[in-house]
């Protein structure tokens, strides 16, 4: 298994080539910026590295609405509303 590295955003940017052949000999790179992880470069074919998501993973703690003084409505009647709206027959 290749081995581990941190390199700062601007040195990938000034030596491309450099940090390139690292990851061709079975290294995989993690790009920093002021320090902070922010991507890695893997060799073709290796798995195992921290998984991207398109989306928020972290806790955000309770969501609270703002009341902003409209009638109280059940789910059901929600539904109702919302049933049919962007459909092709409007």
């Amino acid at each position: 298994m290749g081995r581990n590295a941190e390199v700062p955003l601007r040195e990938l940017n000034q030596q491309t080539s450099r940090v390139m052949a690292r990851v061709e000999a079975g290294e995989t790179v993690t790009i920093t910026r002021d320090g902070v992880p922010i991507g890695d470069i893997v060799p073709r074919g290796v798995s195992g590295g921290r998984p991207a998501y398109p989306f928020r993973t972290d806790p955000m703690g309770p969501l609270e609405l703002p009341d902003l003084g409209g009638p109280v409505l059940s789910d059901d009647e929600i539904g109702g509303t919302l049933r049919g709206m962007g459909s092709a027959d409007d």
